[in-house]
């Protein structure tokens, strides 16, 4: 169906959805949906919260993406963040590297990554979600994004971290610690991957990766327990 200007209405935007083409929405139907005005919407897109729409002619069309970034918006809202701090966060996920990047195509891996939402996150690490600590988590690889969602590279990162910011840890040091381990962990790597290619084929490294997860954690364990002992008695 055609408008009285020669344009596709609404009712074809419809039609084309549900015949598996993208979904797309007025300005009033989006408002709507995510409930807010259509003058909130404008002051959104006025302060770049939100993608520029698709144009035909004088008729603005938003898709999923929009509304997606819509309701996040307003859950952020709702556990306390500004519209400026959303702002950076937003513009931290528009920078930061998609998921393909972040977990490579052909690399083995045995964690198991995460997908989350903006205020899932937010949720995990309640108040420690800053511009500051998301572009840390993205510079260490700990997240990348795929459309509206976030990645998190590994469960078992993801539940250690959020555990530790409840205990009352700084999620900003945290972080830092994290990196620190990273550098540990790559010349631990190094160190046994020298130690396999020496006296085997390459393919026996990922073979022999357990052994090699199997060594560092009772190391780790063992270097607590001599900690351990050094406190001071009470």
């Amino acid at each position: 169906m055609a408008d009285d200007g020669g344009r596709r209405t609404h009712t074809d935007r419809g039609q084309s959805a549900e015949q598996g083409g993208p979904r797309e929405y007025r300005m009033e139907e989006l408002a709507a949906l995510a409930g807010i005005t259509v003058r909130t919407l404008r002051f959104y897109r006025e302060r770049k919260l939100i993608r520029p729409p698709r144009r035909e002619g004088r008729i603005a069309w938003y898709d999923d993406h929009h509304l997606a970034r819509l309701r996040t918006i307003s859950a952020l809202l709702e556990r306390g963040h500004t519209l400026n701090g959303i702002a950076e966060l937003a513009e931290a996920l528009d920078h930061g590297k998609d998921v393909a990047e972040l977990l490579g195509v052909d690399t083995p891996t045995e964690e198991e990554p995460v997908r989350l939402t903006p205020e899932e996150l937010a949720a995990r690490f309640e108040g420690e979600v800053t511009p500051e600590n998301l572009g840390a988590a993205m510079d260490l690889g700990y997240l990348g994004t795929d459309g509206d969602d976030i990645v998190h590279i590994s469960r078992r990162l993801l539940d250690a971290s959020s555990a530790l910011v409840r205990e009352g840890f700084p999620l900003a040091e945290v972080l830092a610690a994290g990196r620190s381990v990273r550098e540990h962990a790559d010349a631990l790597a190094e160190l046994f991957a020298e130690l396999v290619l020496r006296h085997g084929p390459e393919e026996d490294l990922e073979r022999l990766r357990p052994l090699a997860r199997s060594v560092v954690e009772a190391e780790v364990s063992l270097a607590l327990d001599r900690r351990l002992r050094k406190q001071p008695q009470s």
